[in-house]
């Protein structure tokens, strides 16, 4: 059995914006279909702060220090691996996943390894370090082709 043979699935995620692919066709002449996209409304962190950050007073005679405000933005990034996660959990639990190939920046990989499931970990195939989120589908069946071949 080839890894990018018919019924895998190609997950292409960042974190803000996730594809889930499925090979319609065979490893020689991959063909992905959508289905599922996913995409998260995540605007900079300034816009979504709603206050400057705070301060406080220091030990010394006028002194006081600025406090660090939450990042939203980054705080949403993380809260979006979750998603996919939970994602791709739940179809795998509903038996609506196959063989999967995970291909998201190494940053992303990092952080959504440890919050898969072992149901899901069971059917991933192999990962590609990279971003695709905007790349054309027909680009994304070309560069995973590539890859797993070499």
């Amino acid at each position: 059995m080839n890894i990018l043979d018919q019924g895998t699935f190609i997950l292409v995620t960042d974190s803000e914006k996730a594809l889930l692919l499925e090979n319609i066709t065979d490893a020689q002449d991959p063909h992905f279909e959508v289905r599922r996209k996913e995409e998260q409304e995540n605007p900079s962190d300034r816009e979504q702060s709603a206050n400057r950050p705070g301060r406080k007073q220091d030990t010394g005679v006028g002194q006081r220090s600025a406090l660090d405000d939450t990042d939203w933005h980054e705080l949403a990034k993380e809260r979006f691996a979750d998603d996919i996660a939970d994602l791709l959990y739940e179809r795998a639990h509903r038996g609506k996943l196959g063989p999967v190939i995970i291909v998201a920046s190494p940053q992303l990989l990092g952080d959504l390894r440890p919050k898969l499931h072992k149901e899901v970990q069971d059917l991933i195939q192999g990962e590609i370090p990279k971003t695709l989120t905007n790349h054309p589908i027909t680009e994304i069946e070309r560069i995973v082709k590539d890859e797993l071949a070499a």
